[in-house]
């Protein structure tokens, strides 16, 4: 085990299954906000190596985040 810990960013996909679900409407708010609760824990339990896979249902969830062309 290493002193330090590693872990990976999920802000785009946090970010892109909430915007799918919010779509821009405020009557849409609860569910993006389900959305993120849902996201952020699976994100959570693979952090700590206990992904199991639940979190793959919901707007956008199979999509990819690949931006063509984009610059990091």
């Amino acid at each position: 085990k290493r002193p330090w810990h590693l872990s990976f960013s999920y802000g785009r996909a946090l970010q892109g299954t909430v915007l799918k679900e919010w779509k821009g409407d405020d009557a849409n708010i609860a569910a993006a906000q389900a959305a993120l609760m849902v996201r952020a824990k699976a994100n959570s339990d693979a952090n700590k190596g206990e992904y199991g896979g639940a979190a793959g249902a919901g707007a956008g969830a199979g999509d990819s985040l690949h931006e063509k062309n984009y610059v990091y």
